[in-house]
């Protein structure tokens, strides 16, 4: 494992890989973490730690080891947001490399759309700078592609308005799960692009209760955000409701997603609606997971990206979570997410955003064919000896 000091570390390291014969891989914070490293230089960048707002251009420019809170907390109190995922824990270069699916994607499209440049070092160990215009197959293919191309030591990216956010969790009871999820699909089917709601069933480790939850966030004043919300205040028994106006910098409360290290199974389907059928299966038991969250996606999603991440015109992402504790509760997890798949077949759209694969999937699984033809091409054209390797590699 190597920590990396600068960007001339970047670039020494990279040369040495190159006459080594070997490859690197560069370990992201956040979920995104992939098997089969044998023998492959592991590459950390958390002193990499540059962050430059710039209010006026509404711009960022942040070193590869930065994570979403510190660039939230630098521009929010401008009014401006990054488009960070529900972690502010994440690392923003691993997360725009994989396309990246925030909060505010519905409005904005994926945190790679929003990429400007990057500073990289490329497979033979020169620094670069890719832009649109100085390399526009490579730019293409680093914004949403993976990490695959090059080892980037920074990124600058556009900011977005954000003058008010309203957002919470409101949570009820497991058995009102079926009016909550009625409810998540009729706001979400003429949901504007500014609110963004996720739908999640949980049960802890070793407990019989299940909870439901809904998680928000509105890019508008609080009166606006209620009004649009309103057809879950008519679900009777709701025992914690936590929507209120959010500051940028505390965007991560909202999902209040764990941060520590644990043994979780993560895996992810796109879905392409959520007829009645599809409801149903959804709100079966789901033990042993420890939880199921489904995601709003549509809105720019489904409008086209001149990015690799490409269009994703399903309107939303299923996500399955278990705890392993025991090889029999791997497998007990493993059985469970493909009892959920054999039931939604008809609506799996058989892909999965690159940031939300997993051990056991490849890069074949978060693209087109077309796309990922063109990303092969751009591999062999500038990594032909492979010394970049990423999470999930396009040439698998």
């Amino acid at each position: 494992m190597v920590e990396l000091a600068d960007a001339d570390d970047a670039a020494a390291l990279v040369r040495y890989a190159r006459r080594a014969g070997v490859s690197l891989s560069v370990q992201p914070n956040g979920h995104g973490a992939s098997d089969g490293l044998e023998g492959v230089i592991l590459v950390r960048t958390s002193k990499l730690d540059e962050v430059r707002v710039d209010p006026a251009a509404r711009t960022a420019r942040v070193g590869a080891g930065v994570a979403w809170g510190r660039v939230l907390a630098e521009a929010g109190p401008h009014g401006l947001t990054g488009l960070a995922g529900s972690s502010a824990v994440v690392n923003v270069t691993g997360f725009s490399l994989g396309g990246g699916l925030s909060w505010f994607g519905r409005k904005y499209g994926w945190a790679a759309d929003s990429v400007t440049a990057f500073d990289i070092v490329d497979a033979d160990g020169h620094p670069g700078r890719v832009t649109a215009t100085s390399d526009p197959d490579l730019f293409w293919a680093m914004r949403g592609g993976g990490g695959d191309f090059a080892l980037v030591t920074a990124v600058e990216f556009d900011l977005h308005p954000a003058p008010a956010v309203f957002g919470g969790t409101m949570v009820w009871p497991g058995p009102l799960a079926p009016a909550v999820m009625t409810a998540f699909r009729e706001v979400t089917a003429n949901a504007p692009d500014e609110l963004t709601v996720w739908f999640q069933q949980f049960q802890p480790p070793g407990s019989p209760t299940v909870l439901t939850s809904v998680m928000v966030a509105y890019l508008g004043d609080e009166a606006s955000g209620r009004a649009l919300l309103s057809r879950f205040d008519s679900i009777p028994g709701r025992f914690q409701d936590t929507r209120r106006m959010v500051a940028i910098a505390d965007l991560g409360e909202i999902a209040s997603e764990p941060t520590d290290p644990s043994p979780e199974m993560f895996a992810s389907e796109l879905l392409t609606g959520i007829d009645d059928h599809t409801a149903e299966a959804l709100l079966q038991p789901i033990a042993p997971l420890l939880a199921i969250e489904i995601r709003h996606l549509g809105g720019a999603f489904a409008q086209g990206s001149d990015s690799a991440a490409g269009q994703l015109t399903a309107p939303y992402c299923l996500i399955a979570i278990g705890m392993v504790t025991t090889p029999e509760s791997k497998a007990a997890i493993q059985a469970r997410r493909q009892q959920y798949r054999d039931a939604l077949r008809p609506v799996l759209a058989d892909r999965a955003p690159f940031t939300f694969l997993t051990p056991g999937d490849t890069a074949a699984r978060a693209f087109p064919p077309a796309t990922l033809t063109r990303l092969r091409a751009i591999k062999h054209s500038h990594d032909p000896h492979a010394v970049i390797r990423a999470n999930y590699p396009v040439l698998a």
